[in-house]
């Protein structure tokens, strides 16, 4: 099985390409979904004990989390530290499922992709890019988006530059939605006609 990772800065239409490989019935598995599960439930105790008050009523109070882990780099890496463990587990089980059922490939969907180190765990890395000033459209169209907001979570993440320089596959999502598909219909067919050796891999070695 041919292990993809998909990413792709903040609106950079990394959702569209997401949904669009599910239309064409390849399995995804959506980390930032993932983890807004951990804060529901798995992750709750552990994140209350490292940043007390952030909870209510069994769940992550995200906004409350987010003020405290703001500027805070040494916060920041202490949550990472407890989040994705987590998520690598549930990414590889999902992973194991998909191969067992016969499936010639798979897609991880992970935003930090780069950021995290998860390339090593993944065949072949697709990023999502566009203009700046059509990534700023987008984002700031967004409910409860300000330009302060935006620039923090830019900040976390690669230049769009680097990203592009890193990946294998690039796709300009920058015009139409129907311009995207089109280059994704491509990518898929010459996908699924290759093979994968990461799955041999993180069964030896999961981080």
């Amino acid at each position: 099985m041919l292990v993809v990772g998909l990413t792709g800065g903040i609106g950079m239409g990394k959702s569209s390409a997401a949904a669009r490989f599910r239309h064409h019935g390849v399995p995804v598995f959506d980390a930032d979904a993932y983890v807004h599960q951990l804060y529901e439930r798995a992750a709750v105790p552990a994140i209350e004990q490292a940043f007390p008050g952030t909870t209510r009523d069994g769940h992550v109070d995200r906004t409350l989390l987010a003020r405290d882990v703001a500027g805070r780099p040494e916060s920041l890496k202490a949550l990472e530290a407890i989040v994705h463990p987590l998520v690598v587990e549930a990414e590889i089980d999902f992973l194991c499922r998909q191969e067992a059922e016969g499936e010639p490939l798979a897609v991880l969907e992970i935003p930090l992709l780069f950021e995290t180190g998860a390339e090593k765990r993944v065949d072949v890395t697709v990023t999502v890019s566009a203009p700046e000033t059509v990534q700023e459209t987008r984002v700031l169209a967004r409910p409860a988006m300000s330009a302060q907001k935006f620039e923090a979570l830019r900040a976390r993440q690669l230049s769009d530059a680097a990203r592009r320089g890193r990946a294998d596959h690039v796709l300009e999502s920058g015009s139409t939605l129907e311009n995207l598909h089109g280059q994704l219909d491509a990518l898929i067919e010459s996908l699924r006609l290759q093979d994968g050796t990461v799955m041999e891999r993180l069964r030896r070695s999961p981080a």
